[in-house]
């Protein structure tokens, strides 16, 4: 057995020891904080290049044997200390930092458990993409050039710790579907073939800042290429080998994850970690099946504003093929994303209260990424689109894409919380997929109220997300716990939304490979829609819109069951919001 790193060893000596004899007792808020504060800070460091600390010191995380065991011990020990804590002895504010914090705690020892790590890659996400985002950051200081460098000079080693676990994984079965995997090289061989000074890891090193000298410029350039010919490039040719030859060949022919080793229990804590609720399969199929007739009966009212003759597949056809609803140019798509972000601008203070300092960028998908990723993704200072396949990435479902990624979704979301010293860092800098996707799913469908879809066909657009986002509750059910083939989960989504057959091909896949995320989307929706509806419903005029968003956002990402205790407590308070500055 590998030993525990001694860090690690004297973190768990140190959250396992009783708390020394005092005159005063220890308060369980005391102690909750004393558990948090020890796991999260060792948390942060071992998080890699994308997180906290780390992205200051560059270099990649420990995945191997030891760090794993490690954090097995650490999360197990930590879990036994949280169950001893009675939260009926937490303050107001500590039994909220509880339910979110156990909710993280439990997340990550199911997937240590279930050993999550041994497939460290998704239909549209890897390990090597994620190390492939750190090039297109934008660097403005030495020090952050030093960090980039010992990040590329660390790739050897992440890159043959992952492809172990990749193999471990192999070999008992715990895979990606095949199916998901074709094509996954590509990104991987365009490193390899592409010489230092052309290489996507070199685009760092092609514009620095006025502010370094430029003998310091020239310098790190040369190191830049060196790593890159010596590290970064045979790194890559070694994980290419082993996908080429062995892992995409070898990986399983089946798709449910109930179909993986002890699969039903693995999928169940999946859907605990999605969905933030005990709910079984069966129930969260039911909710999906429910919304999707609710939504197709406003979509049939929405086809008849358009005034178009024919049935719904006929409509739908329509939307796919006419050039009318088409960008010509992957520039003219971009155009259109930002009119529709700059649109929002203007009604965002009717809305909201309290807006984020930091803005976005939007930028288009790199193209080693976009023919497998979805049409856009946001988070904080950024805003991706993809420009890849413009038959795919219709005008109609383009503001309610731009909602949910800029703002008021992720690129809003994420920084309020970044910047809300209130909260502690645990609670301010992760993010939970249902209050995250669930909110940017209600800024969709809140774009109806604020007047941003100008035509039937926009608004038709947006329910089509809706429908998209509640069939997947249908979807991802079928598929890894009903016995749902690939092409009736194709079929579901291609009867039932506006999505281009290119776009309904690559979901699908995503929700083959990554068991249980999509039902995040239209559940964490449902939480966000019932408490404002309960809100209206007993504050009546005293109800404000601007109150009750600044205190949903206030929370930072939490479970679902905190945004109806919030709710509780904005109507026991007569709909106050929590900056005094609101009516």
């Amino acid at each position: 057995m590998n030993p525990i790193p001694l860090l690690a060893a004297a973190l768990l000596v140190t959250a396992a020891a009783p708390a020394p004899r005092s005159a005063r007792p220890v308060s369980a808020d005391a102690r909750l904080k004393r558990i948090i504060d020890s796991e999260y800070g060792l948390r942060v460091e071992q998080q890699g290049p994308s997180e906290g600390s780390a992205a200051a010191k560059g270099g990649l995380p420990d995945v191997g044997p030891a760090a794993q065991a490690a954090r097995l011990a650490r999360w197990t020990s930590v879990s036994r200390l949280l169950a001893a804590i009675d939260p009926a002895t937490l303050s107001a504010r500590g039994r909220i930092d509880y339910l979110v914090y156990k909710g993280q705690i439990d997340a990550l020892l199911a997937e240590q458990r279930y050993r999550d790590y041994e497939k460290p890659l998704t239909a549209d996400t890897s390990f090597w993409s994620d190390v492939a985002g750190s090039a297109r950051d934008a660097l403005v200081r030495e020090d952050q050039y030093r960090a980039y460098l010992r990040t590329l000079r660390d790739m050897p080693r992440y890159f043959d710790q992952n492809i172990a676990n990749m193999r471990a994984g192999l070999a008992r079965g715990f895979t990606p579907p095949k199916v998901t995997l074709s094509g996954r090289d590509v990104g991987v061989a365009q490193v390899v073939d592409a010489p230092p000074e052309e290489n996507l890891f070199y685009t760092p090193f092609r514009k620095f800042p006025s502010a370094i000298p430029a003998a310091v410029q020239a310098e790190l350039r040369r190191e830049g290429a060196a790593a890159i010919r010596d590290a970064v490039i045979p790194a890559h040719r070694r994980l290419l080998d082993f996908l080429r030859k062995d892992y995409i060949p070898g990986a399983r022919t089946t798709l449910a994850a109930t179909d993986l080793p002890d699969g039903e229990a693995y999928y169940q804590s999946k859907i605990r970690e999605y969905v933030t609720r005990d709910m079984t399969a069966e129930q969260v199929h039911a909710v999906g099946m429910r919304e999707v007739a609710k939504i197709r009966a406003e979509m049939m009212t929405v086809k008849a504003e358009a005034k178009f003759d024919g049935d719904l597949p006929a409509f739908l056809h329509f939307l796919r093929t006419d050039p009318q609803f088409y960008a010509q140019t992957p520039q003219e798509l971009l155009y259109h994303a930002a009119w529709a972000a700059k649109q929002f601008d203007g009604k965002a203070g009717q809305y909201f209260g309290r807006l984020p300092r930091r803005r976005f960028a939007i930028v288009p998908v790199p193209d080693d990424l976009a023919p497998f990723y979805t049409a856009g993704r946001g988070g904080p200072g950024i805003y991706l689109v993809n420009t890849y396949d413009l038959k795919s990435r219709p005008f109609y479902q383009l503001t309610a894409l731009t909602l949910h990624e800029s703002a008021p979704g992720h690129a809003f979301q994420m920084p309020l919380a970044n910047e809300n010293k209130d909260l502690p860092p645990f609670r301010r800098d992760t993010y939970l997929s249902a209050y995250g996707e669930g909110w940017a799913l209600y800024a969709e469908k809140l774009g109806v109220e604020m007047g941003m879809y100008d035509t039937p066909y926009d608004r038709f657009g947006m329910l089509s997300y809706q429908m998209w986002r509640a069939a997947r509750l249908v979807v991802d059910t079928g598929i890894h716990a009903m016995g749902w083939t690939r092409e009736r989960a194709q079929a579901f989504l291609r009867d039932n939304t506006a999505l281009s057959n290119h776009e309904i091909e690559t979901e699908v896949d995503r929700y083959i490979s990554w068991p249980g995320q999509a039902l995040s989307y239209y559940m964490g929706e449902l939480a966000f829609l019932d408490a404002r509806a309960r809100a209206e419903k007993a504050l009546g005029a005293r109800f404000n819109i601007r109150a009750w968003h600044d205190a949903m956002l206030q929370l930072g990402a939490v479970p679902l069951t905190v945004i109806d205790q919030r709710t509780d407590q904005f109507i026991k308070e007569g709909g106050k919001g929590p900056y005094p500055d609101e009516e």
